[in-house]
C-alpha cells in the first residue's frame, strides 16, 4: 500500500489543508474522499471517535492525524471488485465518558461502516455500548484499559493492555532503576490514570516493592505539594499516567523541587509537549510507548513531509513534525480496517464486523492481529527517555513483561 506514497502526495497535499482541519462539532475528512462522493463515485465511511477538545484533545487530534495522512497514501479500497473512495468522518467525543454516547450516535447515524478511536479508556467504553447496540464495528486505536473489549463485543484495538503496560513499568523501575519506593499519581474518576496505577503497583509491590499512591481532582494546576510528598516518602520514582497536559505540569513542578527520582510516564507522556517542557530541566523521565521514531523510514519521511507542508497539521502536532507513537498507531489503524473492509467485501457493518477478527496487517508498529476478546496480540513496549538537552526521545529498550 504505501508504494502508492510519492503519488498520493502529489495529488492530495492541497487537499489535505482542510482535512485536516477538524472542529469541535466534527466533520469530513475533504479529501479526494469528499471529491469522489460529489462526483458520483462509490463512497465508504470510517468513523473517527477521537476528542479533539477537552484534557485528550492534543493526544486525540495526533491520532487523527495518522488516519488523515494514511486516507492520502490510500484513499481508496476494492469493495467486491468495484473502487470506493474512503471518506473519514470526525467527531469530537470531547474527552469525557458523558459526552461520548453522542458523540458515537452521530458517526452511526452518518454511517459509518467502522470506527476508530477513542484516545482515552472511558470515553471508549462509553461509546462502545453506542457501536453496540448498532452492530458497528469498532478499532481502539491507543486505549489501553482492558474493559474496553471485555464489555463491548464490537470493539478490537491495536495497542497494548494496561495489566502489560503497568507491569512493565514495574519491572523497569525495580529491576532497571534498582527502585523499591514509588509513589504513583492518577486524576480522580479517570478510568486510564486509576486502572495503570492499579496494574503498576501491583506488580511492583509483588517485586518486593513499598508504593504510595494519590489522587489529584480534575483541573488541577499545582504539582507542587504531590511532588513535595513523593519525596517525604523517599521514593525513587513517580508514576503518574495521566494527561498531556498534566504531564507537562508534574515535570515542571519536579524539577522545580528538585526531585532527584525518575517520573514514569506510560503511553500518553510519548508527546512532543511533553518532551519541550522537560527540555532544558533537570528530570529524569521514561515512558511506555507504541512506536519509535525510526522505525520505519519510508513512513517517518512521508509524513513529515506532509505535516511540514500542511499548517493546520503542524499545529495539531504540537508545532514541529515530531512523530507521537500514537499518530503511528492510528496510520495501522486506518489501514487494519481497510483490510477489514476487503475481507468483507462490502460496506455493511455487520459483514465488516464479522470479518474484523480475521485481519493479519503489518503495521509500522508492527504485526496486528487479535485475539479471541478482540485485544492486539503484543507482547512489548518500546521505553524511552527524554533527552533535556537535545528535546528528544531516545530509544533505551524494547521491553517485555518477562
Amino acid at each position: 500500500m504505501k508504494k502508492f506514497l510519492s503519488l498520493a502526495l502529489a495529488v492530495s497535499m492541497a487537499l489535505s489543508l482542510v482535512a485536516c482541519g477538524g472542529s469541535s462539532s466534527g466533520g469530513s475528512s475533504a479529501g479526494s474522499a469528499a471529491s469522489g462522493a460529489a462526483s458520483g463515485d462509490k463512497v465508504v465511511k470510517i468513523g473517527v471517535y477521537e476528542p479533539q477538545t477537552g484534557d485528550n484533545g492534543a493526544g486525540g487530534k495526533k491520532e487523527i492525524l495518522g488516519m488523515q495522512y494514511a486516507n492520502t497514501v490510500q484513499p481508496t479500497v476494492e469493495i467486491g471488485g468495484e473502487t470506493y473512495q474512503v471518506q473519514l468522518e470526525i467527531v469530537d467525543n470531547r474527552t469525557t465518558p458523558e459526552n461520548g454516547p453522542s458523540a458515537a450516535s452521530e458517526l452511526v447515524n452518518r454511517g459509518a461502516s467502522i470506527v476508530l478511536g477513542s484516545y482515552g479508556s472511558g470515553v471508549s467504553m462509553a461509546g462502545g455500548k453506542v457501536f453496540e447496540e448498532a452492530g458497528v464495528p469498532a478499532i481502539g486505536v491507543t486505549c489501553t484499559n482492558p474493559q474496553v473489549t471485555a464489555d463491548c463485543s464490537v470493539y478490537h484495538r491495536i495497542c497494548f493492555l494496561d495489566p502489560f503496560q503497568g507491569t512493565v513499568l514495574a519491572n523497569y523501575a525495580y529491576n532497571e532503576l534498582g527502585v523499591t519506593t514509588a509513589y504513583t499519581l492518577a486524576m480522580l474518576g479517570s478510568d486510564y490514570d486509576q486502572g495503570l496505577v492499579h496494574y503498576f503497583s501491583e506488580a511492583f509491590t509483588a517485586l518486593g516493592g513499598t508504593v504510595k499512591s494519590e489522587d489529584f481532582p480534575e483541573g488541577s494546576a499545582n504539582f507542587v505539594s504531590y511532588i513535595n510528598n513523593a519525596k517525604a516518602a523517599n521514593a525513587g520514582v513517580i508514576f503518574a499516567p495521566v494527561s498531556i497536559n498534566y504531564a507537562q505540569l508534574i515535570v515542571e513542578a519536579a524539577d522545580a523541587q528538585g526531585f532527584e527520582g525518575a517520573l514514569l510516564g506510560s503511553d500518553t507522556w510519548d508527546d512532543n509537549m511533553v518532551i519541550e517542557s522537560a527540555k532544558g530541566r533537570d528530570v529524569n523521565v521514561y515512558v511506555t510507548t507504541f512506536y519509535q521514531e525510526g522505525g520505519n523510514a519510508e513512513f517517518d519521511s512521508g509524513i513529515k513531509e506532509w505535516i511540514n507542508a500542511n499548517a493546520d497539521a503542524k499545529t495539531n502536532n504540537g508545532g514541529n513534525d515530531m512523530i507521537s507513537a500514537v499518530t503511528a498507531m492510528g496510520y495501522d489503524a486506518y489501514f487494519t480496517a481497510l483490510e477489514a473492509i476487503k475481507a468483507a467485501g462490502s460496506t455493511d457493518p455487520a459483514a465488516v464486523l464479522e470479518a474484523l477478527p480475521g485481519v493479519s496487517y503489518e503495521g509500522v508498529s508492527g504485526l496486528i492481529e487479535f485475539d479471541e476478546i478482540g485485544d492486539a496480540k503484543r507482547d512489548s513496549a518500546f521505553i524511552k527517555t527524554a533527552n533535556t538537552e537535545a528535546g528528544a526521545w531516545d530509544f533505551v529498550k524494547v521491553q517485555t513483561v518477562g
